[in-house]
């Protein structure tokens, strides 16, 4: 731990104050500690600096303990990189605005930060959207690749844990500080991630509550982190879309997930293939746009370990997931013998069980 970073960690305590005001202090002065020990006639001196902001900066850290604040990170067991740490995120350093601090929980050595992934899209994701996002992640399985996205509901959540299924780290970019949880329902998920993963990260102070203004702010870390973005669904009033001007406006690659046209969370899909983002049907399409090889084939599944009755209910799923009844009919296997036979294949891996009491290929 460097003696600078109760600098760094002191000035992201300051709730009313941005990366954008601490940057630029840095930069002026070359130095955390002479940046956050200035005072108003060294502040006047710089051109452009917001006076109001100055002032509420002055004001605030007066009540800033630095010892403390950088206690009470360390410990809750959070660790962190400040922007002049050379460990820090270089692809994350070149976007308009970066964090002035990264807080993390996670295993960082996990993630491969030369083959980062951004996906974003609805809260309100339909299963259709899911299922086709599924399919391009199962492309991806047992690679380098790493998933970046917000930890919301819907899309966010399908991304991470299509991530864990396929063997990929995954980072988890959160809009508040570690004090809380956002969705609440998301609780083991982010553990999962942590523990298993990747990392969970956020720019928030530990005691930040995520409030509305934050999740935008979220999304330029999502994306600033990453070679491109794939949108899967998105309105045309939607924090997707955000996303997706911020990935072109960081000059990173942008692709799209088509999907059906009844779906009102496709218009803004269609709205980006018009406009020349990257069709998206599957893994290969991902990698020749961001010019990536596959490090590490996908493992394959013999269909020689597997035995007749075995064969005739994974090729009934081959298209698409399907119920009970309908492997019943296909395969003509009897209700009982069927039911062993899903059982032992969840368990082989082959296939899982999803919802609606259908059951799908995993590999």
């Amino acid at each position: 731990m460097s003696a600078k970073d109760k600098f760094w960690v002191g000035f992201s305590s300051i709730e009313n104050i941005d990366s954008a005001f601490v940057i630029r202090l840095f930069n002026y002065f070359g130095d955390i500690e002479k940046a956050f020990n200035t005072d108003e006639n060294e502040l006047k001196n710089i051109d452009g600096l917001s006076v109001k902001k100055a002032q509420n900066f002055l004001k605030a850290r007066d009540n800033v303990d630095l010892d403390s604040s950088l206690n009470n990170v360390v410990e809750r067991g959070i660790k962190f990189l400040t922007f002049d740490n050379p460990d820090y995120p270089e692809l994350l350093k070149n976007i308009e605005t970066p964090p002035v601090v990264l807080y993390y929980k996670g295993d960082i050595s996990r993630c491969n930060l030369k083959k980062t992934l951004a996906i974003v899209g609805s809260r309100k994701a339909s299963f259709n959207g899911k299922e086709s996002l599924k399919h391009v992640m199962k492309g991806f399985a047992n690679t380098d690749v790493c998933i970046i996205s917000g930890l919301a509901s819907g899309i966010d959540t399908t991304a991470h844990l299509s991530a864990i299924e396929n063997n990929l780290a995954t980072i988890g970019v959160i809009a508040s500080g570690f004090d809380f949880i956002y969705p609440s329902s998301n609780k083991s998920l982010y553990e999962r991630i942590e523990k298993e993963n990747g990392l969970i990260l956020t720019e928030y102070y530990p005691t930040f509550e995520p409030l509305k203004f934050r999740f935008p702010q979220r999304n330029r870390i999502v994306t600033g982190l990453s070679y491109g973005t794939v949108v899967v669904e998105a309105s045309l009033q939607s924090g997707a879309l955000i996303s997706a001007n911020l990935t072109l406006e960081q000059g990173r690659e942008l692709m799209c997930i088509p999907g059906l046209i009844t779906n009102p969370n496709m218009a803004g899909i269609y709205k980006l293939l018009r406009n020349g983002a990257t069709l998206v049907t599957c893994a290969e399409d991902i990698l020749e746009a961001l010019g990536w090889e596959r490090t590490e084939e996908p493992v394959q599944l013999h269909l020689t370990e597997m035995n007749v009755d075995e064969l005739k209910i994974y090729k009934s799923l081959e298209i698409e997931d399907k119920t009970i009844d309908a492997i019943t009919n296909e395969t003509g296997l009897d209700v009982d013998n069927l039911l062993s036979l899903l059982t032992i294949m969840e368990l082989k891996g082959i296939i899982k069980s999803v919802e609606g009491d259908r059951f799908k290929r995993v590999i």
